[in-house]
């Protein structure tokens, strides 16, 4: 399974683990007991029961998760990921430490000189 794969399967455990956490409420009147239908099918203790279940199972599974696409990724390659391989090195430039002597000035012709 590779990255995408793996952000793929934690999204998606953390989407249910959300929607797991936010149904519950511990004083007992939250979302699950709020239901008339999930008294009739199996009571509200069973409903409990699902999702604390349902909220430990996922929480190992998200852990599990993590755990793995970490191992996977630091053996997979020695180099990051982020940089890449293909970088080219900077040229580095040399200044020197002295400064180099100006060329010597050329006398401009005068007009004396161009008239013999």
């Amino acid at each position: 399974m590779g990255f995408t794969g793996f952000l793929i399967a934690i999204t998606i455990v953390c989407f249910l683990l959300i929607l797991a956490i936010m149904v519950q409420n511990p004083k007992g009147g939250g979302l699950s007991s709020s239901f008339g239908g999930s008294q009739q099918l199996g009571g509200v203790q069973k409903t409990t029961d699902f999702l604390d279940k349902s909220t430990w199972t996922l929480g190992g599974i998200l852990i599990a998760l993590i755990l793995l696409s970490s191992l996977s990724f630091n053996g997979a390659a020695s180099g990051s990921k982020v940089l890449g391989e293909d970088e080219t090195a900077v040229p580095t430039t040399t200044v020197p430490t002295t400064p180099q002597a100006a060329p010597a000035a050329t006398p401009a012709p005068t007009a004396t000189d161009s008239a013999k």
